[in-house]
């Protein structure tokens, strides 16, 4: 599981437990807070039909009086009430009357009038002087079935002549108390729904960079060139500057051993020469001939140094880089002409043809002088490798992106065991012609130019016959950003 969604689910959990739970406590409270509600307004109504109730007192309050009469006028009338979900139609109330002994004077149900309600807490705590109320029943059973009474006094004068409770069914709050369920769930759902939207942003926000800064070590150990990511974290972008500084620790180390391996190698041959050729000059009656020859090795082996060197500082200031530090807009046909054109002389010793041909636009963004280097080291590949008498085919395919170039010879094939190789360091063939091999360096440069124009190079022997290279090149080989990148040292022609 990754990083992002252990984030994202530890952070639902979290939000999720704190909603559930504070949405619990409150709606553990709203069944008491609604009867709280209810239980204001019926103490209200209790007191104002207390003192109705003193006004008709010496009338008394039997069926027929006015009290009587306007209670059940009350219970008789059709109501239509639209209570926020709730249509009320029907009084609920149930009132009665009790004197100073608790006996029924008035009751809502007649079969009650005359019966003793002194051990009734709302009627007993009332004619103590306390607040009385109570909750009771009617099937014990049933919860649903409870009535909440509250009771006020009635007064003659200053004296304590009865108590007058009004009583509420508890079951007519229940669709209140459902709707408030309700309301405060989907609420919770919203809330939690956002919390799943807020953690997937805070978890996508808090990984990204951990995210660039991964695929940035990945792509650095698989060898690809590629620049620090800039994060905003500052804590991850010092990880990410030293962990490029690392690598171009590493890498630097690993490089110089590499190149001064295979530096000494190749340099064992042309020095041992040179060695052998000045000892025998110190020889004494050399003859003419023979120190010509002597010095014309020292002369050609000194020159294959300077060119391996040359080429080895080309070579290394190319794998250096991360990306183009000069893209311009440059014709690829263009210079694909020039560098065809200074090439002929070198063919004509082979008495070769050079054949260009090209469709559509040929233009894009990259570096003209390695480009020119590594086009030359094709050619002089193409020309050095063919057989006297035949050409050399160049062929740009410019109708789609990236740019093909293929570059073809009618020379003998590549063997299988070397067609992986060719592109190493210092691994050459042989010439056809019997000259010795080159210093191996010029296809290694060609490769590293076509990954800093994100292309590549192949190379294949053709069904037909001869060797063709495939150099493929982007129209826009720009850096994405304008940061810098490790730059190595001078440029020099490279073959």
């Amino acid at each position: 599981m990754t990083l992002s969604n252990r984030l994202l689910i530890a952070w639902f959990l979290i939000a999720g437990l704190a909603t559930v739970l504070f949405l619990s406590s409150i709606l553990n409270q709203v069944p008491s807070s609604v009867r709280q509600a209810s239980e204001e307004v019926l103490v209200d109504s209790a007191n104002l039909l207390a003192e109705v109730a003193e006004l008709h007192w010496d009338q008394g309050f039997a069926a027929g009086s006015p009290f009587s009469q306007a209670v059940e006028r009350y219970r008789a009338r059709q109501l239509d009430a639209q209570i926020w979900s709730r249509h009320k139609t029907r009084s609920e109330l149930v009132i009665y009357l009790t004197d100073e002994t608790g006996t029924v004077l008035y009751h809502s149900d007649p079969s009650e009038t005359g019966a003793d309600y002194s051990r009734w807490r709302d009627v007993s705590l009332t004619l103590q002087g306390q607040y009385g109320a109570r909750t009771t029943r009617v099937d014990p059973e049933d919860e649903s079935s409870s009535f909440m009474y509250i009771a006020a006094p009635v007064y003659q004068g200053e004296q304590l002549a009865g108590v007058l409770t009004l009583g509420k069914p508890n079951a007519s709050l229940h669709p209140f108390i459902t709707l408030a369920h309700g309301y405060f769930w989907q609420r919770g759902g919203i809330i939690l729904l956002g919390a799943l939207l807020l953690g997937a942003g805070m978890s996508y926000w808090l990984t990204r960079s951990v995210r660039r800064l991964v695929d940035y070590v990945e792509r650095a150990r698989n060898g690809e060139r590629v620049s620090p990511p800039k994060l905003a974290d500052r804590e991850l972008a010092r990880l990410a500057r030293a962990t490029e500084a690392m690598r171009r620790e590493i890498d630097g180390k690993a490089y110089v051993e590499q190149y001064v391996h295979t530096l000494t190698h190749e340099m064992k041959s042309p020095l041992s020469a040179i060695r052998g050729a000045a000892e025998l000059l110190q020889e004494a009656n050399v003859p003419a001939p023979m120190r010509s020859r002597f010095l014309a090795n020292i002369d050609s082996e000194s020159e294959r140094l300077q060119r391996l060197v040359d080429r080895l500082l080309s070579l290394a200031s190319v794998e250096k880089l991360q990306h183009l530090e000069q893209a311009e807009a440059l014709d690829l046909a263009a210079l694909l002409a020039r560098e065809l054109e200074a090439k002929r002389p070198l063919a004509q010793k082979k008495n070769l043809q050079l054949n260009l041909t090209h469709a559509g636009s040929t233009q894009l963004q990259g570096d003209a002088f390695l480009l020119e280097q590594a086009i030359s080291n094709l050619l002089d590949n193409a020309i050095e490798f063919s057989l006297p008498g035949g050409q050399v085919t160049v062929q740009l395919e410019a109708e789609q992106d990236p740019l093909r170039l293929r570059i073809g010879n009618d020379g003998p094939a590549v063997p299988d065991y070397a067609l992986h190789r060719v592109f190493e360091r210092f691994y050459s063939l042989p010439r056809p012609d019997g000259q010795r091999k080159s210093t191996g360096l010029g296809l290694s440069f060609v490769s590293e130019v076509a990954k800093l124009h994100h292309g590549q190079v192949q190379l294949h022997n053709r069904k037909s016959g001869g060797v063709e290279v495939i150099l493929t090149l982007a129209r826009d080989s720009r850096p994405p950003t304008e940061e810098s990148s490790p730059a190595g040292g001078r440029r020099s022609h490279s073959s």
